[in-house]
């Protein structure tokens, strides 16, 4: 029997407060995201995750003490081992196995699994719809980093992005129709289309993020056929004096308020709920929201693990198995635009993937 091991990526979280501050030291020591050498990495992610840990502390008692996002991810894992194992039938025995970039289970231990299923094939499959050298890509290296040093060595092949694959769509412009239709008792809603923000300077240097968030976002706006449709695409989760990619989701709904308009804010960049989504867009936007007297607030939950979505992952996955690479399922042709140069096709799919990543 034919054994194939799908490995989830995703951001990973603190599964308690005591937690917090070494998750946070995780995050911003990685050079993807603090890009400055070591050891002064390491002294600015201490520095950071040291001032930040009360204030992220209060955000994760807001979720029970802890995030959520390993128990999503896991449910998402499940429902796709479920999903291939119906479509690939009984010659096929698929596994698959979460690494989380930031907290358990980290990347080397989701390897050490795979190692003991021993299967003939690995698909790696990051959760971020977008490709950015600060996500999937971040993910990807580690994984090159930890096979190489475990010497494991497998065909492994990538499906980098679906921004804009009709299985993520549907799901969200469904959801984003019902919301619409709730609001506009309110007035004429504006759709804010809200992603993870990123420094400017590394958009500068080539990563394709936005312009892929510009894809999701154009794609859901044609989903939706919402004549005259008031939408905008804008980013969350500012943090540090760097510029960052604008707008920012928090100053259109302080516009929205002002220009008394109902707001349907919608995750394009998550797929899974976790404290950008469940505090920062459910409880902290929608407060600000209320504040700027914004007439009626509503969050458009994430995909999670809606059967439309899981079923457009299945697929996808099906894809890759027939093809020596993957990109936005267009085997293995570049869609980015080549000024993009941190593309996932620049840095693992230009070249043909036949033992390892």
């Amino acid at each position: 029997m034919r054994k194939i091991a799908v490995v989830l990526f995703n951001l990973g979280g603190p599964p308690d407060l005591s937690a917090v501050k070494l998750f946070l030291y995780n995050l911003f020591n990685d050079k993807a995201i603090i890009r400055v050498p070591s050891p002064f990495r390491q002294i600015i992610a201490w520095i950071i995750s040291s001032r930040r840990e009360e204030k992220a502390q209060e955000i994760y008692k807001k979720m029970g003490g802890g995030s959520p996002i390993l128990k999503n991810t896991q449910a998402q894992a499940n429902a796709l081992q479920e999903s291939l194992t119906l479509q690939l039938g009984n010659d096929v025995e698929v596994k698959t196995f979460i690494a989380m970039r930031y907290w358990h289970p980290f990347v080397e231990e989701a390897i050490k699994d795979v190692e003991i299923f021993n299967p003939e094939e690995v698909i790696l499959l990051p959760l971020y719809p977008q490709f950015s050298t600060t996500t999937t890509a971040s993910s990807l290296k580690e994984w090159q980093k930890q096979a190489a040093f475990r010497k494991f060595e497998r065909p492994t092949k990538i499906l980098c992005c679906y921004p804009q694959h009709p299985c993520f769509i549907e799901p969200l412009a469904n959801q984003t129709q019902k919301a619409y239709d709730e609001a506009n008792a309110y007035g004429k809603p504006r759709v804010l289309f809200s992603a993870h923000g990123l420094p400017e300077k590394i958009v500068k240097a080539g990563d394709p993020y936005p312009w892929q968030c510009e894809q999701t976002a154009q794609a859901l706006v044609s989903a939706l056929k919402i004549e005259n449709l008031d939408w905008v695409l804008c980013y969350q989760s500012r943090v540090g004096p760097l510029a960052w990619i604008g707008p920012a989701t928090d100053s259109e709904i302080r516009r929205a308020g002002l220009d008394k308009v109902p707001l349907i804010v919608v995750p394009i960049a998550f797929v899974s709920e976790h404290s950008e989504t469940l505090v920062e867009i459910d409880i902290e936007y929608r407060e600000l929201a209320q504040k700027q007297g914004v007439p009626h607030y509503i969050y458009v939950p994430t995909v999670s693990t809606n059967p439309t979505f899981i079923k457009g992952l299945a697929m996808q996955v099906q894809e890759v198995l027939q093809t020596p690479s993957l990109c936005q399922s267009r085997k293995g042709k570049r869609v980015c635009p080549v000024d993009r140069v941190g593309c996932c096709y620049n840095a693992f799919l230009s070249k043909e993937i036949s033992n390892g990543v």
